[in-house]
This record gives C-alpha cells, sequence and structure tokens, in this order.
C-alpha cells in the first residue's frame, strides 16, 4: 500500500525543469523515468524537443513551466542567470504558486543562495540549494552527489526528487550550505585535476607505461575519481566537455571570492584558478576542464610531443 501511495504522488507531482543543458537535460530525463511529471523549459528549443521526446512536455517560457507545477528545478550556469530566472519580472517568484518548493541546483554563490532564498521566502515560496557533484556522466546515471541547503522541512520534502537524479543527498545546514560546500568541492576537483596532470606528464616524459601506472596509483593513496573517470581520456588528449573548463573558471572565481571574504587562506586553490584562467584564456574555454593537461604540457615544452 505505500509503495502504491508512493508512485501515486509521484504522478501527481509536476517538476518544471528550467536549463536543460549538459546536466538538466539528463536531470530532467532521470525524473521522467522516476515516474514524475515533467515540464521543461530551455532558451534553446532543441533541447525542450528532446525533453518531450524522452516523454516530458514542454514550455514556452519561464512563466508558463512554473505555474502549475508544486517543485521547481533550476540548472543554470551562472548567479547572474539564476536571479534573471527566479527575481526577474517573468520569473519564478511572479508566478509559481505560494508553497512551491524551488530546488536550485545551479552552482552559485554562497551569499547570492541566501539572498534569493530570503527573497523567495517573502513570496511564498520554499527554497533549496541543491547542488550537485558527478559530471554529465552523474547525471545520465542518476548517481549525482548533492549537497543540500535549507530549511529541514523543506529538504525532507526535497529528498525524493533529488533521490531520483542522485545516490547520495546529505543537508548540510541552512540556506547557502549547499553551495559553500559545493565550492570546496569545486576547490578539491580543479586541485586534483592539476595534480593528475602533472603526474601523467612527469611518467610520459620518463618514458613509462602510463596507463600501467594509473592503474597501479588508482589501486593505492594516491586513488581518486579523477583517475578513474578522466585519466584515460587525459592520457589520449581527448577532451570533450562533460564540465567545461569556462564553468569551472567561473566555480574558481566563486570559491576564491568566498574564501577572502571569510578570511581562509587558500594559496594552492588560488594558483589552480590562476591556471584554469590562464588554460581559458588560450581559447580552451569550451573544453572539458581535465584540459588542465594541456597547460602543463606547454609550460613544460612538450605541446605537441
Amino acid at each position: 500500500m505505500l509503495r502504491n501511495q508512493q508512485e501515486e504522488h509521484i504522478e501527481m507531482t509536476t517538476i518544471a525543469v528550467i536549463g536543460l543543458g549538459v546536466m538538466g537535460g539528463p536531470m530532467a530525463a532521470n525524473l521522467i523515468e522516476a515516474g514524475y511529471d515533467v515540464v521543461g523549459y530551455n532558451r534553446s528549443p532543441e533541447k525542450v524537443d528532446a525533453l518531450v521526446s524522452q516523454g516530458g512536455r514542454g514550455a514556452a517560457s519561464v512563466a508558463t513551466a512554473v505555474k502549475d507545477a508544486q517543485v521547481v528545478l533550476t540548472m543554470l550556469p551562472d548567479s547572474p542567470d539564476v536571479e534573471e530566472v527566479v527575481a526577474g519580472e517573468e520569473g519564478v517568484f511572479a508566478h509559481a504558486a505560494p508553497g512551491t518548493l524551488w530546488i536550485d541546483s545551479s552552482t552559485i554563490e554562497p551569499k547570492v543562495a541566501v539572498r534569493l532564498a530570503q527573497a523567495a521566502a517573502e513570496r511564498g515560496i520554499r527554497a533549496v540549494d541543491a547542488p550537485v557533484s558527478g559530471g554529465e556522466a552523474g547525471a545520465r546515471e542518476g548517481s549525482l552527489s548533492i549537497m543540500v541547503g535549507g530549511d529541514a522541512k523543506d529538504v525532507m520534502d526535497a529528498r525524493p526528487v533529488l533521490e531520483a537524479v542522485g545516490s547520495t543527498v546529505v543537508h548540510v545546514g541552512p540556506s547557502g550550505s549547499g553551495q559553500t560546500v559545493k565550492a570546496a568541492n569545486q576547490l578539491i576537483v580543479a586541485g586534483t585535476i592539476e595534480l593528475v596532470a602533472e603526474a601523467l606528464v612527469f611518467l610520459e616524459a620518463y618514458g613509462v607505461e602510463t596507463e600501467a601506472a594509473v592503474k597501479v596509483l588508482a589501486g593505492g593513496l594516491a586513488g581518486n575519481r579523477i583517475l578513474d573517470r578522466k585519466a584515460g581520456s587525459m592520457i589520449a588528449r581527448e577532451f570533450t566537455p562533460g564540465f567545461r573548463v569556462d564553468l569551472h573558471h567561473k566555480d574558481m572565481g566563486i570559491v576564491t571570492s568566498a574564501a577572502r571574504e571569510v578570511g581562509v587562506a587558500i594559496p594552492l586553490g588560488a594558483a589552480v584558478a590562476q591556471l584554469m584562467g590562464a588554460l581559458r584564456a588560450r581559447g580552451h574555454g569550451a573544453l572539458d576542464h581535465s584540459a588542465l593537461l594541456l597547460l602543463v604540457d606547454e609550460l613544460s615544452g612538450r605541446a605537441g610531443a
């Protein structure tokens, strides 16, 4: 009986997904797979068409998408995009019904998340910040790690939705906390990619069989997800984006700014932020963030080797 009630609840819940890109599209598809009524909006109409072909519904505007939704999930590139979509004249706050649960899975500045949560409350909208980690593969597999900030009751209500797109869902504190943990996540990921890149170029310079080296490194204390998921493509110099340099550059700006605001020193993080910015300035912003390897090649005089 309980299972039937849960399935009926899912079928009755309409989720508006705003932003159907590399991450939002697969997340929306997993929500459809879980049985939710999903209506999507994206500035690029072909993304909406793809959602419809998977069993979702399309909307011509944010206002149309959210007006009958019980849950709104946003997955957008940056803080200004989120502010425009939720707080603009034609946005979520202006057109969603009071009591609507707004889940923001974008990666934005923690202070912006706090401010928007306060603005949402003034409109009777319940806000949860729930940024994700796991990249495009995690979004497709429904195995994302989700760090959630907000009121405990709102997080509890958001959990079934989040568990349809992620395998690790953790409430980390009040509004803005999810974004703070995501900033820490991006700091660790960028630093790890840089160290893996340096290690691979170092190994290649000595003529070591890199695939064999990666296998043994991954089995020891040096093991990490970057070695598991990205070392092969890094060795092949294949940087099809799962998470673009442009976006990680933005995220490193968030973490360096947030750290400065509370007086926390992140010397290694600041150096990696500069490297990410340099890679982007060389015209590689559309590549996967593992393309930091290209910069190590260049700095080592091994570009094209």
